[in-house]
């Protein structure tokens, strides 16, 4: 009976979990809006730019700290009030006078609110669906790429006909009312014990760990880097695809342009084909097959010598992984360390999202090119695939052990 009640809510928290997270995803069309700026601001468009890099760190720390505001707030207020934080910081970031107040405006307000919402949401609605994490965190993190393939075009379409000011009210507005009314159709997820058929098919904790106690554990710290790992090889690749077509590979702007679309149709394919998988098999395993497919695509930037067919491969692969390894890793974390944690144990793993999109950038930079980052990028994937082959489940009476064992 207790169950039949529960399942208007947590339908309703789908509902507007996905309404919500499509609205948040709009954020990854920023690049439209890097040479208006730059135009209105009399700016390099570098220095613009830069404003999306504050929005990825500023979004990774809300989300490590927003399981604590949904216990104090619960989530539909805490959701509500990211989304009009959101919704005013994107119509007021089309005012904004100078850089500085750009990337505190757009930069860090606009990347806290959506950082808010989206692993809080996340989490709470795949908290709602124990049996079946997978499928719920895939339609999730799904409407959340998706969303940025929507507003792609409504922002288009406003940039070109009504300028840049008008856009941001638009874009502001759209997304504010979307988000507000996703959260009006949330409830807090109850409190959760793991599913003998679960844990037997999917080898979950029969614990709880608190996010102290996850420290504690050397699996904690494998989940991390193997994040860290596919974030930065995913995040790097997708930011400077057409640059690594255009000056690596030698491409016309045409074919290097290309990239973006194969990118976009794979990431999207990993969220749904591996985010189901991760419901019939063992999810650290899914995340092994990700991480050779990554291997796959960086094997090829770094060791082939590229043309065409085989650059688009390449990134093909690695935006399947990524987008297939973000899909399934909060319900990976849940199964090492508990459904109830969830918000800050993988809001703490998702740091590595923030810092990955900083590290392949710093990198290049610092080492000269692309070579060097992708020379990085196959010792960590390799470092990641054997962390994923020993890691075990943790033990509360067996913390600190040993990350080789």
């Amino acid at each position: 009976m207790q169950s039949s009640n529960r399942q208007p809510s947590r339908l309703w928290t789908l509902f507007g979990t996905i309404l919500t997270q499509f609205a948040l995803g709009s954020v990854y069309t920023w690049s439209l809006f890097n040479a208006p700026l730059a135009n209105k601001l009399d700016a390099p468009v570098s220095q613009v730019a830069f404003s999306f890099g504050i929005l990825s760190l500023s979004l990774a720390v809300a989300s490590s700290v927003s399981g604590k505001l949904q216990e104090r707030f619960g989530v539909r207020k805490v959701t509500i009030s990211a989304g009009i934080m959101l919704g005013l910081s994107l119509i007021i970031t089309a005012y904004a006078p100078n850089l500085f107040i750009l990337y505190v405006v757009a930069g860090f307000l606009v990347g806290f609110a959506d950082g808010t919402g989206y692993l809080m949401t996340l989490s709470n609605c795949v908290k709602f669906f124990p049996e079946r994490k997978g499928v719920a965190s895939a339609c999730a993190i799904g409407a959340y790429g998706l969303g940025s393939l929507g507003f792609k075009y409504i922002n288009m379409y406003f940039l070109t006909h009504s300028g840049v000011y008008m856009t941001f009210s638009v874009w502001g507005i759209i997304a504010m009312c979307c988000v507000v009314i996703g959260g009006l159709m949330m409830r807090d997820a109850p409190i959760q014990a793991p599913a003998a058929n679960e844990a037997s098919a999917q080898g979950t904790a029969s614990t709880e760990f608190t996010l102290a106690e996850a420290f504690k554990t050397s699996q904690f710290w494998m989940l991390s880097l193997i994040f860290l790992t596919v974030c930065m090889s995913g995040l790097y690749v997708i930011g400077v695809a057409k640059d690594i077509g255009e000056n690596f590979v030698h491409l016309n702007t045409a074919a290097a342009a290309t990239s973006v679309a194969i990118i976009a149709v794979c990431n999207l394919s990993g969220r749904l084909v591996l985010g189901v998988l991760s419901d019939k098999i063992a999810r650290i395993r899914v995340i092994s097959i990700a991480l050779i497919i990554c291997l796959v695509g960086v094997v090829c930037l770094r060791l082939v010598s590229l043309e065409q067919s085989s650059f688009y491969l390449a990134i093909a692969c690695i935006a399947f992984s990524f987008g297939g390894t973000i899909t399934v890793f909060p319900s990976l974390v849940s199964d090492f360390f508990g459904l109830n944690n969830l918000t800050k144990n993988y809001g703490f793993i998702y740091l590595g999202f923030g810092i990955g999109s900083f590290v392949g950038s710093v990198i290049a930079s610092v080492f000269g090119g692309f070579t060097a980052t992708f020379s990085v990028m196959l010792a960590l994937v390799v470092i990641s695939i054997v962390f994923s082959l020993i890691v075990k489940l943790p033990s509360k009476t067996q913390q600190l052990q040993p990350v080789m064992c």
